[in-house]
């Protein structure tokens, strides 16, 4: 049997509806979408279609979708783009100490060129506040950067409260939306962003497709360089299979996403419970509300996590802390900027579930996860 799966935040699988939907742009429809002849409009008409599968979800116009090659290049261009467009206002930006690597190293980068970052703390919960968003604005600001919900302990950020700010004092405000779209309700006009980064592959979509929303009329920067493709604001052929397998996985969100939030919650739960029968002294990470509905933090004190997780990876898959992060980060920058004690820090592991997984498959991790942890520890009383 395979391992139990739960590391959704890593990566999803394919829908199979999903991968229903891209098979014949594998086996028949091939055409260049700039071209204009039958096989052209065949596969135009199908990223134009999924444009606005995707807008419909976000609740905006189908022309303010702009497809990418995923997550990391919807944010640099986010970020960049918005950055150096308004340069001539200013040379300020605001983010958090807690972001995905997409933002916090495209920040690091604008450091370098010249750009004032300031990279704000968060609460024990991993969020900021606003009124610290708020303290940090300055004449020179031009953007504030903060991910809507965190990837690896799930939290929450308040971004419609510092939309507002940003909105009120004509700064750009985006958001890094990858782990949220699909998980939790992701309306642009109620976030009130200008811009807004999509992972495919976080949403059941394949992985190297993603999308940005763009505000109309909000100037960018070209990250891109080439021919005029997606309205001449990103340069490269279409990824057709790509695109259509991400319009859909967004239509399928947009249907299921009430389902699917239950259903997610129900096996974080349940996984959460049964962990606190069985081992007592187990720390929760992020905000015990104000979370992804299928993510769980946990920290078991006196255990390595990697030891841990080589103890279960024959029968299950989770992570410590985030797959994107360098195998030689002990301790991850979240926990850090949480004030997580090293004690619990180190062990750490995130789990989390997706719409897929069964309570047959909960109760085998209780039992494969505590196990573990109690023969490690056993371990080192000897």
């Amino acid at each position: 049997m395979k391992p139990i799966y739960l590391d959704y935040n890593a990566t999803t699988p394919h829908d199979p509806e999903v991968i229903a939907a891209m098979r014949p742009f594998l086996e028949e429809y091939f055409g260049n979408p700039s071209s204009s002849h039958w096989y052209g409009i065949q596969t135009k008409n199908a990223v134009e279609n999924a444009r606005r599968q995707v807008a419909s979800l976000l609740n905006c116009k189908p022309s303010e979708i702009v497809f990418t090659s995923g997550g990391t290049e919807s944010s640099n261009y986010a970020i960049k783009g918005a950055a150096f467009a308004s340069q001539n206002v200013g040379n300020h930006v605001i983010t958090t100490q807690i972001e995905h690597p997409a933002v916090m190293e495209v920040c690091k980068f604008l450091e370098e060129s010249g750009f004032e970052v300031t990279y704000l703390p968060v609460d024990e919960f991993g969020m900021v506040r606003v009124s610290d968003v708020e303290k940090a604005i300055t004449p020179q600001t031009i953007l504030i950067t903060i991910m809507h919900a965190n990837n690896e302990v799930g939290t929450i950020q308040p971004i419609e409260e510092i939309s507002k700010l940003a909105r009120e004092r004509g700064i750009i405000m985006h958001t890094d939306a990858a782990q949220s779209v699909g998980k939790i309700p992701t309306d642009v006009n109620l976030l009130g962003v200008d811009l807004l980064s999509i992972a495919g592959h976080k949403l059941y979509a394949p992985k190297g497709i993603g999308a940005l929303y763009i505000l109309p009329g909000l100037q960018l920067t070209k990250f891109i360089h080439g021919a005029g493709h997606e309205r001449g604001k990103r340069a490269g052929t279409e990824n057709v299979l790509g695109i259509v397998g991400l319009g859909k996985a967004c239509e399928i969100a947009n249907r299921d996403l009430g389902k699917n939030m239950t259903h997610m919650r129900k096996m974080r739960d349940k996984l959460h419970n049964g962990l606190r029968e069985k081992l007592k002294d187990i720390k929760l990470n992020g905000h015990p509300e104000k979370c992804l509905p299928n993510t769980l933090s946990l920290s078991f004190p006196g255990i390595d996590a990697n030891i841990l997780l080589s103890e279960i990876k024959e029968y299950m898959a989770a992570s410590a802390g985030a797959a994107c992060h360098s195998e030689g980060d002990e301790i991850s920058h979240v926990l850090r900027a949480m004030n997580v004690p090293i004690q619990w820090a180190r062990g750490t592991l995130r789990f989390s579930t997706g719409k897929f997984t069964t309570e047959d498959e909960i109760e085998s991790a209780i039992n494969i996860i505590s196990d573990a942890v109690i023969r490690i520890k056993k371990k080192g009383e000897n």
